[in-house]
């Protein structure tokens, strides 16, 4: 029997795994690298360890200095969540010869699925359905391009080893496949040690399907539903759902029997997803299988009312599933939405530092929050931008989504910039609220990336109304009495100005007018925490993020992020008179947005590069970001090398514009 675990994980899934071996009562022990001494899955364990100085390769990369924390501190089995060593199986194997429980599949199942190629040969003798391909390992560019064109283009570049989106790259001429398979290589390599890739047929516009599964050792095997995960950019996913609005009974069962015969075609057990591309015309194709825990099992929880890291417990210690596939009912609806550290007005940039503040939805009646932040917390470039996942439940989904736009809208994160507002901005998306979507969904909507902005001018002239409340509620020497006294403001906001006027201020309300039209603004601001309640003539309560910054408001609301400024009539006049700033030219230098490893130089000096071309390939937060010239260029002097840790801002190469 299993008494005491070892997660061999960090952040918000270590925590989770704790929580589930507490309530079994059982003990875990967490380990940390240096980087992580005060994070929050060090307190959530019953014990824990230090790796090392080293944020990865020597700490939690490293099996054997693991291993060894595991003999020594009397742990019967090791719980590894998922990326790391999730689906190493020379790790399983290794935990197998010291008679530790690997809490997850056996060896020759992860060796066998968690390789693309050889996934690939097993599915089709299983009668799996598979992607049109080629799975021979690509050698050198002339032999992808050929693969390629007997494919037929588009076609995806996708790296052996792996997964979580790292090493894939599409491709829809020659050009392509060349920058895009030393990418791929690249990325695989920096993940997984494997710069093993291969080419298969890109199915266009297509939903991404999964399926999961739990098996236990005496062959009973179940399948749980599925997931919808079509919301993704650069192939990692966004937003998760289950169940899938687009799938059917008799598709459901297809996909979820030819999963099952592909688990026990590879003698699996523990939790399992097989995953899968899924045509308009409900076409499917397997893609590949995780074998692991998914970052998205909470939805599954949700909806069928199991502990999934109990089960795999349970199953790693030898008990048959208590229940068979008769038993599986999907009960309601759940989203997740993965917050992350990244601007997504600035191409999703990843974001790092202290964060300042933090203020989670509340985690009961249908939400549920998973986090390894608070206040205080570092967000490290050496690790996942994740922060923290939302979980809504409800009923239909509706319900789900409604709680998930509550949820979004009073999320306060501050220090370090995220994606709340972008993933704010897709729950209010009409085709997404239809349930219209792909896996290019968002590059089909956002095709000039995200903006954050609105030219609804009912919107603009509401968020007006607020902004003007904040204001006035904010000066503490502006006395209104409660006379009819018109005060006239007016606010610069999202390239507008509108002009309210302050007719009176009451105990628990302020009545403004725009134009004609009187409104009475009930304002409940919480100015510590950036929140407020605001109701407009007794009308429904939403919320509101806005900070007061120097001179400025900064507004969140509905997908948008904004600045705004109040003046009086007589300012704004002047500052309408005053001369317009004039756009400055391109810089003479490249700085880095970010900080991050140098993966590859590409320009050198007196060198001179065209419009577009790449420089520099940072590796940040486990993805490869490549910098481009604005401008045609002439390379003056370049600051870094290959294997450099560069900071925010940083200049890597000083060059003059042609």
């Amino acid at each position: 029997m299993i008494k005491k675990i070892l997660i061999a994980n960090r952040g918000e899934i270590a925590i989770r795994i704790a929580r589930t071996i507490r309530e079994m009562g059982l003990e875990s022990l967490a380990i940390y690298s240096e980087e992580d001494r005060f994070s929050e899955h060090v307190e959530a364990c019953d014990d824990s360890v230090c790796l090392g100085d080293d944020p990865l390769k020597d700490s939690y990369l490293n099996m054997d200095k693991i291993i060894n924390i595991a003999q020594n501190n009397s742990c019967d089995a090791i719980h590894p969540g998922y990326g790391f060593l999730s689906e190493n199986y020379n790790f399983a194997r290794k935990l197998l010869k010291n008679k530790i429980i690997f809490i997850g599949p056996p060896f020759e199942a992860i060796r066998d699925m968690g390789d693309k190629i050889e996934s690939k040969k097993i599915a089709r003798k299983a009668g799996v359905n598979c992607i049109p391909g080629n799975d021979e390992v690509i050698l050198n560019e002339k032999m992808a391009i050929k693969i390629a064109n007997e494919v037929g283009y588009p076609v995806m570049i996708k790296a052996s080893s792996g997964g979580g989106g790292k090493g894939m790259r599409i491709a829809f001429n020659d050009k392509d496949i060349i920058s895009g398979i030393v990418s791929a290589q690249n990325e695989s390599l920096s993940s997984f040690g494997d710069n093993r890739v291969f080419i298969e047929k890109y199915i266009e516009n297509p939903r991404h399907i999964e399926i999961q599964i739990i098996a236990d050792k005496s062959g009973n095997t179940v399948w749980l539903g599925e997931r919808e995960c079509s919301i993704q950019r650069r192939h990692q996913k966004v937003i998760e759902e289950a169940p899938s609005s687009f799938i059917d009974e008799k598709l459901r069962k297809e996909m979820g029997e030819q999963a099952t015969m592909l688990a026990k075609a590879v003698g699996y057990y523990s939790v399992g997803t097989v995953e899968y591309v899924v045509s308009q015309d409900k076409s499917f194709y397997f893609l590949e299988m995780n074998t692991r825990l998914q970052v998205e099992h909470p939805v599954t929880e949700m909806t069928i009312k199991k502990d999934l890291v109990k089960e795999m417990i349970e199953v790693a210690q030898g008990n048959r599933l208590t229940f068979k596939q008769k038993d599986i009912q999907i009960d309601g609806w759940s989203f997740e939405a993965r917050v992350c550290a990244e601007n997504p007005i600035r191409n999703f940039l990843p974001s790092t530092g202290r964060i300042t503040k933090y203020i989670a939805p509340e985690d009961n009646k249908g939400v549920r929050v998973d986090s390894g932040f608070k206040e205080g917390s570092l967000v490290s470039m050496f690790y996942d931008p994740l922060i923290a996942k939302i979980i809504t439940k409800g009923k239909n989904r509706k319900e789900a989504l409604e709680k998930m736009i509550v949820s979004l809208d009073s999320f306060v994160i501050s220090g370090v910039e995220t994606n709340i507002s972008f993933l704010s901005s897709l729950f209010r998306n009409k085709k997404f609220l239809k349930g219209e979507i792909n896996t290019n969904f968002i590059a089909k909507e956002y095709p000039d990336g995200y903006k954050a902005t609105t030219k609804n001018i009912e919107l603009i002239n509401s968020l007006a109304i607020n902004i003007t409340v904040a204001h006035v509620l904010d000066l503490s020497c502006y006395n209104i009495s409660e006379k009819n006294i018109i005060n006239k403001w007016c606010v610069n906001l999202l390239e507008n100005v509108v002009i309210i006027d302050v007719i009176s201020k009451n105990k628990n309300s302020i009545l403004v007018a725009l134009g004609s039209e009187k409104f009475e603004v009930f304002f409940n601001w919480d100015k510590f925490n950036g929140l407020a309640k605001i109701s407009i003539n007794n009308d429904k309560i939403f919320t509101l993020k806005i900070k007061q910054k120097d001179d400025k408001y900064l507004v969140e609301h509905k997908g948008l992020v904004f600045s705004a400024i109040v003046n009086n009539m007589s300012t704004q006049e002047l500052l309408s008179k005053l001369p317009k700033k004039k756009a400055l030219g391109y810089s003479n230098v490249l700085k880095s947005p970010m900080p991050g490893r140098v993966v590859k130089v590409i320009v050198k000096k007196g060198e001179e590069v065209e419009l577009g071309s790449d420089l520099v390939v940072l590796d940040a937060m486990k993805m490869e970001n490549i910098l481009k010239a604005e401008a045609k260029v002439f390379i003056d002097e370049v600051l870094i090398s290959e294997g450099d840790i560069v900071a925010t801002d940083q200049v890597l190469v000083k060059f003059k514009i042609k």
